[in-house]
């Protein structure tokens, strides 16, 4: 008897989708992952708020005087900009973006109002200095790539 390849009808049809109970451990790893179509900008401005809230809470571990000091908060701030990068990234949206700049920045408002950065004010000096100081390094070059040319020149006629 000749084995011939029989048709199998089932083979050309798609699998089934998996069951339900298989779907939902996929869901709890990918959280909240980032949608397909770009960036929710309505969902990041639900989520942004959390990262302040949870920033509030540690910094009213620091004590007011000691806010403008980056050293004290520093791990609080790192974290509250992972979050916010985090944010971003759960709903599609790169980071930084306008809408995280914002939020940052309210935030900034909140907290860092009365820190002021005391600079200060630099001048030029007056130009009796600054001629000269422009000048030297300009006429030392020419006289270096005079000696040079000169000392190639003489060196040719000596061999």
């Amino acid at each position: 008897m000749e084995a011939r390849a029989r048709w199998r009808p089932h083979l050309l049809t798609p699998p089934p989708p998996p069951p339900p109970l298989l779907l939902l451990p996929l869901l709890l790893l990918c959280g909240e992952c980032s949608p397909v179509g770009g960036c929710n900008e309505t969902r990041m401005l639900e989520l942004l708020p959390w990262c302040g809230e949870a920033f509030a809470n540690m910094m009213h571990k620091v004590e007011v005087w000691k806010r403008c000091n980056l050293s004290e908060f520093i791990t609080y701030y790192e974290s509250f900009t992972n979050c916010t990068e985090s944010k971003a990234k759960v709903v599609g949206c790169y980071w930084p973006n306008h809408l995280a700049q914002g939020f940052v920045t309210d935030v900034h408002r909140r907290f860092f109002h009365n820190c002021t950065v005391d600079r200060p004010h630099w001048e030029d000096p007056p130009d009796e200095i600054l001629i000269p100081l422009i000048v030297a390094p300009i006429l030392l070059t020419l006289a270096m790539t005079g000696l040079v040319v000169w000392h190639s020149k003489r060196t040719d006629r000596l061999l």
